[in-house]
């Protein structure tokens, strides 16, 4: 007989343990045919948890669950959102508002600070094909932005690392996302939302229906839910009143122009170049190699034509503080041209239908569709700008004003030259994401057995179309038209072929003359496609059988087979580096994968239970994989459980790690060989091209996971947990480390470009590395989860939660042991963004509730960072202000909170309105002058970049 899915607390022990399911269970994230046994009235349900707090009090395994109340409260609108701000989450984090970054488009979590690629999301307990473009070029993960947000039943966080249940990636941990599974009505959702600047528009539809009691006569449920959304762009120049928010210029804040922190434009005193985005031009002297900007007026310049249309003045981009004016225009690009949110429109479809086919069997499939679209903007190229590719590096340092360039202030000499690209415009990426997802399968019970069984196939296609990019040979050629130059753009531009000949890049306060014919060839739209798939066949079968002191033994067995299949293409032109300022990045690759695994759960006393699993995986391209995990729960009385796990796990190589193909991007690094011949310059770090080749070699990295915890409810309405645990993860694949690159001599030179120093090779411009098995990390922290219920009567009630993660340790290993701590510092900048490794995330919650009414607020806290790059580096402060003092004051990111507040009020039983202020106070996000992934501010403190932002609604059931 089919029956209604409720979760019994005996069964929950008896289905869950160490976060693995073991009786009833075909699938840790699917509804089962729940049915009476013979002679019995224990039901048997497939569920991954309940609330935390109920969960938690069952299960070795800590489990942090968010329900459909928890997600309203949140007042966030995606899922990406909602869990970037879980105090689990750390550095490794992809937002979806690093806009120019690799994997632009997508948003992944990223627990423990381990990375993207060492977090396991799944849909309903099943993988999702990954996001096409890679982070950073190099890590695999799931797109977050794909989930239907309306859609979700609620969210499960496995915090204790591995679970030999999924096999590869879940080094860190898993999100598995449950989507909604039987639905009856309607219900249409709109809401939409602005910053208080009225820039940032939120806007949502959503659509739900169902139809079908699949317990009842019908014995089918059909689902459907359409989700719309659309998100509006917001400038750094629009924050200019938030402190340094969006700012690169720092110097009002005591930041000296030479340090990257003082906008961009100008040279130092001697000529040197500080910087390769000059507004008018920087122009190197022939003979004395010193730089000038075409608007200097003093005759040590050595100039044989003036240009007074170049002063500063002339350029409304330039500051208003013209101090450094003879030596460059000085304007703040980031400012201008760089965005805190990229506008995006996306479209998620999903179905689900559910059919009985008798007493004892049950056929179900699942749709998932989604597709996004979004448009970020970054600063204009600059034609020096180096690159690399797989076939080497490529020098654009080189560049220059022909000797007949009207534009050449050394007029009769070509002059190599340092320019900003303002008059094409900023660079642009067009993203577009489709993701499909379709599952079919039949679950059921015979012979005692709970089986379930399923063919999945899911699939994601990314296209990149940029503007705004130089092309080198044509640039080379408008700029300095000498016959090899020309020579060589004719033969790899037919644009350029078809302009007048003698046609030149006019620039500066003379951009104006340029013909739209010209920058169609200097910078045409180019772009790059990728797709992932992942076609997968599973089979899962469990029972409980004999009887112990606590009960009956569960047992599940099960296995899967995988294919996987990645491939991104080159962006047109990087294969050969002819686009100035953009690396290089493909790969391709496939595999099949087989596992099998099997779980046991013995509750040995009716206070103790233990389990075990055991997974093997083959994998084609990297062979075998054996991972266990072992559990145990003792409850000497019932207010109090003990729990305790150890797991292993394993990450795969992908593709883009040990296929084909390869990645060409920019990295910093100083010259121990200049630095040693007193090139003062070459002592500091520099802006390196990067070039990085897979290695088939690769084996998988490996990881040991521990958690000891306690679960304490003393009363009905409290509850306490604290779980302590580390990761140990070894045979990390990471790119080889550039100082060993350097060292070893895998270096490619601009001879060119040498000073007058005897002896000088000239400056590195690329170093060539491969990935490797190098590192071993190990994370230790502890997680506080509080919960306190109060009854008020008349006044409805209040719940307070706490959820705190405090990093003791974030150690790295490298391979010749040298050991880095990065808890509470900037590091690991490795990982993704430099955003830095908080020692300290606490999430706080209250709501309360009485009669139609729902108000709920929720703290979100990231403590303090030292601005160093890791515990104790000599190096000392990251950064330091002109004066030479540590920057910022105490050498210290500050740390940041914001509050939220979201209020509900149900009009009628089938209408609700809601809204939602996020950073209430309107805090605005400390100083951070050394991550790359926002300017001047740190991604994780994103809404302190935003400001206060509003949100209304309305829901409307019928």
């Amino acid at each position: 007989m089919i029956m209604m899915e409720t979760v019994l607390a005996r069964s929950v022990r008896l289905i869950f343990s160490g976060g693995m399911a073991v009786v009833g269970v075909g699938l840790l994230a699917q509804p089962a045919v729940a049915q009476t046994t013979s002679g019995s009235n224990v039901q048997r349900v497939e569920v991954t948890g309940s609330n935390i707090r109920r969960a938690q009090s069952e299960t070795a395994s800590a489990v942090q669950t968010l329900n459909r109340e928890d997600i309203e409260r949140s007042g966030k609108t995606s899922v990406a959102e909602l869990l970037q701000t879980l105090a689990v989450d750390n550095q490794g984090s992809v937002p979806t508002t690093f806009g120019s970054g690799f994997a632009s488009g997508a948003s992944g979590i990223s627990l423990r600070g381990l990375g993207a690629a060492s977090t396991l999301v799944l849909i309903n307990g099943r993988r999702v094909a990954p996001y096409g473009l890679a982070d950073d070029g190099q890590k695999v993960f799931a797109d977050l932005n794909i989930i239907p947000l309306e859609a979700v039943e609620r969210v499960e966080v496995l915090k204790d690392g591995a679970s030999s249940i999924y096999g590869s990636d879940a080094i860190a941990g898993v999100v598995n996302v449950i989507l909604r599974k039987d639905y009856q009505g309607s219900t249409a959702k709109v809401s939409y939302g602005q910053s208080r600047y009225g820039d940032g528009k939120d806007t949502r539809l959503t659509f739900t229906h169902g139809m079908g009691d699949l317990n009842g006569p019908d014995g089918f449920n059909v689902l459907f839910n359409f989700e719309y959304g659309k998100k509006g762009e917001i400038w750094n120049r629009d924050r200019s009143d938030r402190d340094q928010i969006g700012r690169g210029d720092l110097r009002s804040l005591g930041f000296s122009p030479d340090t990257g922190l003082a906008g961009v434009g100008f040279t130092t005193g001697g000529g040197t170049v500080a910087s390769s985005s000059s507004l008018q031009g920087l122009v190197r002297n022939p003979t004395t190699l010193n730089y000038y900007n075409r608007g200097y007026t003093g005759a040590d310049s050595g100039f044989t034509r003036t240009f007074p249309g170049a002063a500063c003045g002339n350029f409304p981009q330039a500051a208003r503080d013209q101090a450094l004016a003879g030596n460059g225009c000085i304007y703040d690009a980031a400012q201008q041209y760089q965005q805190i949110q990229p506008s995006s429109q996306s479209y998620n479809f999903f179905t689900r239908a559910t059919k009985n086919l008798g007493a004892d069997m049950q056929a179900y499939g699942e749709l998932l569709y989604y597709k996004n679209d979004s448009t970020a903007y970054t600063t204009p190229s600059a034609v020096s700008s180096s690159v690399g590719y797989p076939g080497g590096p490529v020098t654009n340092t080189t560049v220059a004003l022909g000797a007949a360039h009207p534009d050449n202030p050394y007029f009769g000499t070509a002059a190599r030259l340092r320019y900003s690209a303002w008059d094409v415009g900023p660079r642009v990426s067009n993203v577009g994401s489709t993701f499909n997802r379709l599952l079919g399968g039949l679950k059921g019970t015979n012979f005692g057995w709970d089986w379930d069984t399923a063919l999945l196939y899911s699939e994601n296609k990314v296209s990149n179309n940029r503007t705004g990019y130089l092309q080198r040979d044509v640039a080379f050629a408008l700029l300095n038209p000498s016959a090899a130059n020309v020579a060589a753009a004719r033969a790899g531009s037919a644009a350029y072929a078809a302009l007048p000949a003698g046609s030149v890049w006019r620039i500066g306060e003379n951009a104006g003359l340029n013909s739209a014919a010209l920058y169609a060839a200097l910078s045409p739209s180019i772009g790059n496609d990728a797709k992932t798939q992942v076609a997968q066949a599973d089979f899962k079968a469990s029972r409980e059988f004999g009887k112990l002191e606590g009960g009956a033994i569960g047992v599940a067995v099960g296995g899967e087979f995988r294919h996987e299949y990645t491939r991104l293409d080159p962006t047109a032109g990087t294969d050969r580096g002819n686009i100035i300022g953009l690396g290089y990045s493909a790969y391709s690759g496939q595999r099949n994968v087989g596992a099998l695994y099997a779980e046991v759960l013995a509750p040995v006393l009716k206070t103790l239970e233990l389990s075990a699993a055991i997974r093997g995986d083959h994998y084609t391209d990297v062979g075998n994989s054996f991972t266990p995990k072992v559990g145990a729960k003792w409850t000497p009385i019932k207010e109090l459980a003990i729990r305790g796990t150890y797991a292993e796990g394993f990450r795969a190589p992908s593709a883009a790690e040990n296929g084909v193909g390869g990645l060409a991007a920019f990295s910093t690094a100083s010259d121990p060989a200049r630095c040693r011949l007193g090139i003062a310059s070459a002592c500091s770090p520099a802006n390196v091209a990067l070039i990085t080749s897979p290695n088939p070699a690769l084996q998988p990295e490996k990881s040991k996971s521990y958690s000891l915890g306690v679960v304490w409810d003393p009363l009905p309405r409290t509850s306490i947990s604290l779980d302590v645990w580390q990761i140990d993860r070894n045979n990390e694949i990471n790119q080889e480390s550039v100082t060993s690159a350097i060292a070893a001599g895998r270096v490619a030179r601009d001879p060119t470009s040498a000073t007058p120093t005897p002896g000088d090779p000239g400056p590195i411009t690329a170093v060539l590395t491969n990935y490797v098995n190098s590192n071993n990390t190990r994370v230790q922290g502890a997680d506080l989860d509080l919960r306190q219920g109060f009854d008020l009567g008349t006044n409805g009630k209040l719940t307070l939660d706490m959820k705190w993660t405090h990093l003791f340790k974030w150690k790295r290993t490298e391979a010749d042991g040298t050991v880095f701590d990065y808890a509470g510092t900037h590091g690991n900048c490795d990982v993704t963004n430099c955003i830095g490794t908080p020692d300290d995330r606490i999430n706080l919650g209250a709501t309360w509730e009485r009669a139609a009414w729902k108000v709920s607020t929720v703290v979100n806290y990231r403590g303090a960072i030292k601005n160093i790059n890791f515990k104790d580096d000599p190096a000392g402060c990251a950064n330091v202000f002109a004066n030479g003092t540590d920057a910022p004051s105490g050498c210290k990111i500050k740390s940041f909170t914001t509050v939220d507040l979201t209020a509900r009020y149900k009009v009628r039983e089938n209408i609700e309105v809601f809204g939602s202020i996020q950073n209430l106070f309107d805090s605005v996000a400390p100083l951070d002058p050394l991550t790359y992934g926002a300017t001047s501010y740190n991604p994780l403190d994103y809404s302190g970049a935003v400001g206060r932002f509003f949100n209304v609604g309305l829901k409307y059931k019928f």
